[in-house]
């Protein structure tokens, strides 16, 4: 597997004016996605994980440009996707795509499932009707559904084989990098376990590279090669899958895995527990987002923001004291 980089992302921010519905005037900024800087290698998967609210999602939209950046840059095959006009961005749709979390929502009730996949060909065009029914019932079979249900609308299909048919609208033009966001997360346990190993399979054949993200930090060690920690709107640490699961360096990543729950009750161990509340993205604390919950927390932590470094072998934190946590851990 290679680890050029495909896709690079630079100090990339998205801050949400909230008006009031009265007078229309501003009364807030919500600090969605705050100078997320993080590389993805051909034919790799990089896990994006975090809290409920902390901004993967909307990450993962401002890639694909669903949702417009303040700024920062997007570095596609060395094009910043930011700088295409709509002409250029729609000729390099093709190449990245999304599975969206629901499967219900995702899918024109209205369109059948031939309609549904070849959505993607009828936008850039040059198929023939024939050659497009052909593609889909492809699909299908690649994607483990009855290529003779391509009739079929979406109400008549579960939820699993719904978010089958979401992958392969996604795969419909021939991507190179797709974004997974929170792709089995509505699913039942046993059937994120086979849609994981879809995406896997599907990954090794076509040298596919992922952004998969979810909350789930169990499914995210059985996908991902890479993974990243996102806290506030923020990344806090990023790091090889091995590396991050057995010696994490942040104190939220630490958190974070101690709260995997565990099955028998002599492996628990000890959980560290955090205190204080989550701080509002709408007025997040000076310098360090996670001071204020953070055990090992000190003065500098709550006036000065750290810059995610490099601490050797692909694995950056953003912590002052990343050395103390390093040597305890070690």
């Amino acid at each position: 597997m290679s680890h050029s980089p495909l896709l690079s992302v630079r100090d990339l921010s998205k801050h949400f004016t909230i008006r009031s519905p009265f007078r229309g005037t501003t009364i807030g900024t919500v600090q969605a996605v705050n100078r997320v800087s993080f590389d993805i290698g051909e034919g790799e998967t990089l896990g994006l994980v975090g809290e409920s609210g902390c901004g993967k999602s909307t990450t993962g939209r401002l890639l694909l440009r669903l949702i417009e950046p303040d700024k920062g840059q997007v570095l596609y095959e060395d094009r910043n996707l930011l700088q295409l006009d709509a002409v250029e961005l729609k000729k390099i749709r093709k190449s990245i795509q999304i599975v969206f979390q629901d499967p219900f929502s995702s899918l024109n009730p209205r369109m059948t499932v031939e309609e549904i996949v070849n959505e993607p060909l009828y936008v850039q065009g040059g198929l023939s009707r024939k050659e497009m029914r052909e593609r889909a019932q492809a699909l299908l079979d690649k994607v483990g559904l009855n290529s003779a249900h391509i009739t079929r609308f979406p109400h008549e299909f579960s939820g699993g084989q719904r978010q089958r048919i979401g992958i392969a609208r996604a795969l419909a033009g021939e991507p190179r990098f797709i974004v997974c966001d929170e792709a089995v997360s509505a699913l039942d346990v046993s059937v994120q376990a086979q849609v994981i190993n879809l995406l896997k399979d599907l990954q090794e054949e076509f040298n596919l590279s992922y952004l998969f993200i979810a909350h789930d930090l169990s499914v995210v060690r059985h996908i991902s090669d890479r993974v990243a920690v996102m806290y506030l709107g923020e990344v806090v640490e990023i790091a090889r899958k091995d590396a991050l699961y057995t010696a994490p360096r942040h104190p939220y990543t630490q958190a974070l895995l101690a709260a995997i729950p565990v099955a028998h009750p002599r492996l628990r161990g000890k959980r560290a527990r955090l205190g204080g509340e989550v701080s509002s993205a709408l007025n997040p604390p000076p310098g360090c987002r996670f001071s204020q919950r953070c055990p090992i927390a000190r003065d500098i932590c709550r006036q000065e923001a750290p810059e995610l470094r490099d601490m050797g072998e692909r694995h950056q934190v953003a912590c002052h004291f990343a050395e103390d946590t390093r040597a305890a851990a070690a």
